[in-house]
């Protein structure tokens, strides 16, 4: 319900489609969410806790990680190019 309420909201308010793909995704994550939820509750699925609400984590994990790689490699060609100047 929240979720297609975001989505009126956002046609609604004329927004760009970035935003509007923002919010299909997050309502991506709090749908597969939900049924991994429903499945691990109903007894369906014998997943650990991790993994059912990976959903939700998942995303910004990619995203710190990406994060920490680009600091990371931006660190060496700092001290790479430190020698050449």
């Amino acid at each position: 319900m929240v979720t297609m309420l975001g989505c009126i909201f956002v046609q609604q308010n004329n927004m760009s489609k970035k935003q509007t793909t923002t919010v299909i995704s997050s309502s991506l994550t709090t749908t597969l969410f939900a049924v991994f939820l429903v499945l691990k509750l109903t007894g369906n699925i014998d997943w650990s806790w991790w993994w059912v609400t990976s959903p939700l984590w998942l995303p910004l994990a990619i995203v710190i990680g990406f994060a920490a790689l680009m600091i990371t490699v931006g660190i060496i060609l700092v001290i790479v190019n430190k020698g050449d100047v």
